[in-house]
């Protein structure tokens, strides 16, 4: 797998580069979902330490098989749907919340993690079905998280899974609100669409099947 995996980072670079991009000025988040434990020691063994979870159970699954050194490397960006009463679970080993949305998560963040990192996520697609704050509510929450004591570094969105031109104006959203609120991090763009979102100035894309290729089928329904 590492000899893969290698081979389908330097691709990546390539990307990044073909794209306008040092490298060194993006942050790629290797998104383990879906994959299991040794997906994630192949990648820490390669120097993907950035690693994307999206359901609570899995990371914590994940963080429990690994041994004290693994542990140390792994820098957890909690990225999916966040339910309130995942957060404990969690709230030790995230180094970076990508998806907060409404007051509730930020307050539960707090409590069990007093001063995290955190992103705001937005629905910048405007599409039901995901998650993320209107974009005109982004000011406020940004606000409340940091009453809260939380630490914002940026925002989050993810594309539409439709035409690119489509994907170019919810990114392009993303960095106005972003420079509007004097905010660096900008986390945008997937294995599809990361050309798009780097032209738009991500700092962060969150990649998993140009790394490890697709995801095995879900032994059953998903959390």
């Amino acid at each position: 797998m590492s000899e893969h995996l290698e081979a389908s980072i330097a691709r990546l670079r390539d990307r990044l580069e073909r794209a306008g991009r040092d490298p060194a000025s993006v942050t790629v988040i290797a998104v383990t979902k879906g994959f299991d434990v040794d997906v994630v020691k192949d990648a820490l063994s390669v120097g993907l330490f950035d690693l994307g979870e999206n359901y609570a159970q899995d990371m914590r699954a994940k963080v429990d098989a690994l041994g004290p050194a693994e542990r140390a490397q792994a820098r957890w960006h909690f990225i999916g749907r966040l339910q309130t009463n995942k957060v404990r679970l969690i709230a030790a080993d995230v180094a970076l919340w990508q998806s907060v949305d409404r007051s509730s998560v930020a307050r539960e963040i707090a409590k069990h993690a007093p001063g995290a990192a955190v992103l705001v996520q937005v629905n910048t697609s405007d599409e039901p079905q995901k998650g993320g704050c209107a974009p005109a509510d982004v000011s406020r929450l940004v606000g409340e998280c940091r009453e809260l004591g939380l630490s914002v570094s940026g925002l989050m969105c993810v594309g539409p899974a439709d035409a690119p031109s489509a994907a170019r104006t919810a990114f392009r959203l993303l960095g106005s609100l972003a420079d509007d609120l004097g905010l660096r991090e900008r986390s945008m763009g997937m294995s599809d669409d990361l050309e798009i979102a780097l032209g738009e100035g991500s700092t962060m894309v969150r990649v998993g099947t140009a790394l490890f290729g697709s995801r095995p089928a879900p032994p059953g329904a998903r959390r």
